[in-house]
């Protein structure tokens, strides 16, 4: 770990790199591909009036996107130790970054082409975006540590979701702006589809930033490894093992993989919750997107304020709170304005919980070089939270025909999560709670 922060230049280009890539997580996650599958797979197609068909079988159609996505994340659980091995023992975790970042850029812009013909074209797109996107931030995570002091991990963390924010709210302008004006009743395809090639660009672009920005391991930080594939698995099996002797970050991390749980899907599954169960305009569901990630950066930077006044556990357990809150006034929502509200609320508690979740886990890190191994931990520990989350989430609304009940899931994930956070205060020597 860093006891002092590097230069401005390289801070400030590892920051970009949330702004190049964050357009996917908005754009693409968030608003328009949703909007664009669900009218595409709608029952009012009548290729779709019994679900959509995939290998055999037919789902609801938000369903099976959940489903497809939880199984992207599952394949990077079981590639990022493998990855992180390699890019340790090169001693170069950008050109890592770098493959990812090519790999989710490419499939955001193949997405061009994906309309209700080859629907299957559409969701392997997604999926590989999602690969591209979440493989490439087990290495620009693992950076944080590397950059940053102890002291300014908060307000570096903070800074790289605050720069993915305005990144993504003027992407999502333009893609908004493209609707606006090009959009006609016979052909409101194309905005989209041009909207989703201008992301794969984005993101390639400005990346150029962080990778002529972030610097590359020293000789003597290579590590020898005699077998890089397997040895990933074997630093996992260390942080593993290190963990018994660290509680405070062992139920740190238990708590973090609940919350995620729910974290995670809803920010997934929101935009589906606001078009198939109060039947929101895609038009005003864009908007709502923009507010909330405005929001969001609001929160971000109070998140990283409170920390520094209670502590970063103490403010955590405090989100996690409103996002029980949000939550079950999610359940009950009929209305489009209930839905604004509560998509504000979303913005406040997003950015925080996730900014102050990573510098936590950085703090409490053990002092070691193998920061991508404990990285690579945390981000798999997020990954299968989405695995479950996403899962759980679809599989409810498959079982029952209603999202509603998904999100009575995603209670009972936050309140385990919040158990173990007082669990974790509880454990911290009184010292280390300010």
């Amino acid at each position: 770990m860093n006891t002092q922060t590097a230069s401005k230049k390289v801070v400030n280009g590892w920051a970009m790199y949330d702004w190049a890539n964050s357009v996917y997580n908005l754009v693409i996650t968030t608003t328009f591909f949703p909007a664009y599958y669900a009218a595409v797979t709608s029952t009012n197609n009548a290729a779709f009036k019994d679900g959509v068909p995939f290998l055999g079988r037919t789902f609801v159609n938000t369903e099976l996107k959940d489903y497809v996505l939880a199984f992207g994340f599952l394949i990077v659980i079981f590639i990022s130790p493998v990855l992180s091995s390699i890019a340790d023992y090169k001693g170069n975790k950008k050109i890592f970054m770098r493959i990812f970042c090519y790999i989710g850029a490419i499939s955001c812009s193949l997405m061009y082409f994906f309309d209700a013909s080859n629907v299957t074209l559409g969701l392997m797109c997604f999926m590989m975006a999602g690969i591209g996107f979440y493989g490439s931030q087990v290495f620009y995570n693992s950076y944080l540590p590397d950059i940053a002091s102890e002291k300014d991990m908060d307000r570096i963390s903070a800074k790289g979701y605050t720069m993915g924010y305005i990144g993504s709210v003027i992407m999502q302008l333009i893609g908004f702006a493209l609707v606006v004006l090009m959009s006609t009743p016979q052909d409101e395809e194309t905005p989209l589809k041009i909207t989703f090639l201008l992301v794969g660009i984005w993101w390639v672009v400005f990346a150029q930033i962080t990778f002529r920005s972030l610097p590359i391991s020293s000789k003597e930080e290579r590590k020898a490894k005699t077998n890089v594939l397997t040895n990933g698995f074997k630093e996992l099996r260390k942080v593993w093992n290190q963990l018994v002797h660290l509680p405070v970050m062992k139920r740190f991390l238990m708590a973090f993989l609940f919350y995620s749980m729910g974290v995670q899907t809803v920010m997934l599954v929101a935009i589906d919750f606001g078009i198939k169960e109060l039947k929101l305009e895609n038009t005003m569901l864009i908007i709502t997107a923009v507010i909330i990630q405005l929001v969001a950066i609001a929160g971000a930077f109070a998140m990283s304020r409170l920390s520094a006044v209670y502590g970063n556990i103490r403010v955590l357990i405090f989100t996690v709170l409103l996002w029980v809150g949000v939550c079950i006034a999610g359940y009950f929502i009929t209305t489009a304005m209930h839905f604004y509200i509560i998509a504000a609320l979303v913005g406040l508690v997003m950015g925080g919980i996730q900014s102050l979740s990573r510098s936590t886990y950085a703090k409490l890190m053990p002092e070691t070089k193998d920061t991508a191994s404990f990285f690579s931990f945390y981000d798999i520990t997020e990954k299968l939270a989405i695995v479950i989350g996403l899962f759980s989430f679809g599989l409810i609304e498959g079982l029952t025909g209603n999202m509603r009940n998904s999100i009575l899931a995603l209670v009972v994930f936050f309140v385990l999560g919040l158990i173990w956070l007082l669990l974790t205060l509880i454990k911290m020597p009184k010292a280390a709670r300010a």
